[in-house]
């Protein structure tokens, strides 16, 4: 079993330290993706749904404006630019205090929404699939989530080989931190990217070996909230997948994750809270 390490983050000059695992709220304001599409499309339902994650225990309200299910219709950094500018400047001026970061892997929203009062990047495509990223985060000088994927956003949840799948996706990830780090980044996440290009006995194998990623020396970021690796087990619904979100998630913290990405705050901050007690 492994324990949580403190967490440091440093954004707009203020350095906190979180002896505890921190809970990334899900806000897509997307009209498709595979969970939530279409619910918190305008500001205001987007700013209810942000008041109910942070009253509930979020500490990172994550805002995404393009939907990354397969099959999902890519949209220009224009057009993901329009869905995401009103909500995130709503959240920034009625949430100060809470951290927002933005799920993109356009280097151009990842700037603007910066500059509207976004504190974290969040790029499934650790800056492979724009190669302005990682000079735009440089010169922005904010924590990066860096996800693991094979392919292109239009192939990624092709099905891909691994000849060890914990082994390959370590390396990607560890190699990548080796060159931010060269650039001047120093602030990453990594995140193994659960449902991204792998098949549902990878994603547990990954989980199973969750721990291996702490050799890496940075956080690790875990998002399986309501993904197909528990509903298709179950063959339940994603509606249905609370309860497996839940136990994966408790997985995860045994494990030494360090943030959680979920569509359930409330649920989540109690697995937390207990993982802790049981970890005393």
């Amino acid at each position: 079993m492994t324990t949580n390490s403190t967490l440091t983050l440093t954004v707009k000059g203020r350095t906190t330290h979180y002896n505890r695992p921190l809970i990334m709220g899900i806000l897509n304001v997307t009209p498709d993706s595979f969970y939530d599409g279409g619910q918190h499309f305008s500001v205001t339902q987007a700013i209810q749904q942000c008041e109910k994650m942070i009253a509930e225990g979020a500490d990172i309200i994550d805002i995404g404006g393009q939907s990354t299910r397969p099959n999902s219709d890519r949209i220009s950094a224009t057009e993901e630019l329009k869905r995401i500018t009103p909500v995130l400047e709503s959240i920034a001026s009625h949430f100060p205090d809470t951290l927002i970061s933005i799920d993109t892997y356009h280097s151009e929203v990842a700037k603007s929404a910066i500059q509207m009062g976004a504190h974290i990047i969040n790029d499934i495509s650790a800056g492979e699939d724009d190669p302005k990223m990682t000079e735009t985060v440089a010169q922005l000088n904010v924590p990066y989530i860096i996800m693991h994927k094979k392919g292109t956003v239009e192939t990624m949840h092709s099905s891909s080989s691994y000849s060890n799948v914990v082994d390959e996706v370590k390396k990607h990830l560890q190699q990548k931190v080796i060159e931010l780090n060269q650039l001047g980044i120093n602030q990453i996440i990594i995140d193994p990217g659960f449902g991204f290009s792998k098949s549902k006995s990878e994603n547990f194998e990954l989980l199973n070996h969750l721990d291996e990623f702490k050799s890496i020396g940075v956080p690790v970021l875990v998002g399986i909230s309501r993904k197909s690796m528990i509903y298709k087990t179950l063959q339940i619904s994603p509606e249905d997948s609370l309860n497996g979100t839940t136990v994966l998630n408790t997985i995860a913290l045994l494990k030494g994750a360090n943030i959680l990405r979920v569509h359930d705050v409330k649920a989540c901050k109690e697995t937390i809270q207990l993982v802790q007690y049981f970890n005393q």
